[in-house]
């Protein structure tokens, strides 16, 4: 099954992943995780990629195209109860035009339709945590490396927006 949308700065789609996408998509996965792995002391060359390798599942992972090319993949595969978002990289030159929220949204959507808890982990300070939190994710638990986020089905994600404007430091500055 191929998804495609249009709406974002780029007309993308979703099409299944093969195993002829397992390098693409590793090389994607080392470009992308390196610098939050390195700001943690975990980059490994070999393993960045392997990692990738080992969990590959072509039929919960997707592959985000735009313009044609690889854009960029997700994982959202069902286990313990709930629906497990991993893998979902995209292309620096994607990052920060709403491709991301885009994707995440299409996926929201089918979650929420099966109403489905929606859950993951990113890395220690990655900007991406930003990108959950404003669609409903919250903390489930955090450890020295990662940062656990659940959504439940049909999250409020008005309420990252209170959050944040009830955070110290984020208030507008008065002039004068």
């Amino acid at each position: 099954m191929k998804t495609e949308v249009a709406g974002t700065a780029t007309a993308w789609s979703l099409r299944p992943a093969v195993v002829a996408d397992i390098e693409p998509i590793a090389e994607l996965r080392a470009e992308v995780m390196r610098a939050d792995l390195e700001r943690l002391g975990r980059y490994d060359e070999h393993q960045v990629r392997q990692r990738l390798r080992d969990s590959f599942s072509s039929r919960y992972t997707s592959v985000i195209e735009a313009g044609g090319a690889l854009a960029g993949c997700v994982t959202f595969r069902p286990a313990d109860g709930r629906r497990w978002l991993e893998h979902f990289y995209l292309a620096p030159h994607h990052q920060g035009r709403g491709l991301g929220s885009a994707v995440l949204r299409t996926l929201l959507r089918r979650a929420d339709a099966q109403g489905e808890t929606v859950a993951l982990n990113v890395l220690q300070g990655s900007p991406a945590r930003r990108l959950y939190e404003r669609h409903g994710f919250a903390l489930e638990a955090e450890d020295p490396v990662d940062v656990f986020l659940v959504r439940p089905p049909g999250a409020d994600v008005s309420s990252y927006a209170r959050n944040e404007a009830n955070r110290p430091g984020l208030l507008p500055r008065k002039n004068g």
